[in-house]
């Protein structure tokens, strides 16, 4: 017997509808990494636009051929990268968590992207294995206050030695002790505060030597 068309169509949507409901929403994938890792996720709740645009409003994007982001989650920042980022340029990142890796190689299809799982410690490794070069810019908002002890150390460490002369080290965070890890590395250090954010941010633009004009 025949399937009429209308049937057909009925069945594709009820497969849809399923296939929708399996995949998970970007808040739930996001609220669900927070609950198996909050020590690596900063906060509950993903970034603000606001607080987005003035991040990366003072990178120098025609210039830059190698991005590095730590704890991508669930693309909050990713996807404005990839806006920004010129055409011929790079956007690597990093995440402890495979389900964040997967999720962002299964929802952005773009070859600019890289997608690693592993840590931020290990940048130097993981920018050598893959023969990328310095980054221009490296974006984190890894939570520094609260990681292990000696984990946010060796990060500032390892990213101050992959950034470019005149590149910068970009942090968003909601306590200031980030300063403490970052000052022996970097300077100048331009600070910002984003209000619209939940909870408010603290953003810092840390250059590794005066900024390239």
């Amino acid at each position: 017997m025949s399937t009429s068309p209308a049937r057909t169509l009925k069945g594709s949507r009820r497969l849809q509808r399923r296939r929708d409901r399996r995949s998970p929403s970007p808040q739930w994938q996001f609220l669900r990494g927070f609950l198996k890792n909050p020590v690596m996720v900063g906060s509950i709740i993903p970034s603000s636009r606001v607080l987005i645009d003035k991040m990366l409003d003072p990178v120098d994007w025609a210039n830059t051929r190698l991005f590095v982001e730590y704890g991508p989650g669930v693309g909050t920042f990713t996807r404005p990268v990839l806006d920004r980022l010129g055409a011929d340029a790079t956007l690597l990142t990093i995440d402890t968590n495979p389900d964040f890796t997967s999720y962002l190689r299964e929802q952005i299809s773009d070859s600019r992207l890289v997608t690693v799982t592993g840590s931020a410690a290990d940048v130097e490794k993981i920018l050598a294995e893959r023969s990328l070069g310095d980054a221009d810019y490296v974006l984190s908002g890894l939570p520094f206050s609260t990681l292990p002890p000696g984990v946010g150390d060796d990060i500032a460490e390892a990213t101050a030695k992959v950034i470019r002369p005149g590149g910068a080290f970009l942090v968003y965070q909601f306590s200031p002790k980030v300063l403490d890890f970052i000052k022996p590395h970097f300077e100048p250090i331009k600070r910002g505060f984003e209000w619209i954010n939940v909870p408010p941010a603290t953003l810092f633009w840390a250059y590794k030597g005066e900024p390239s004009d």
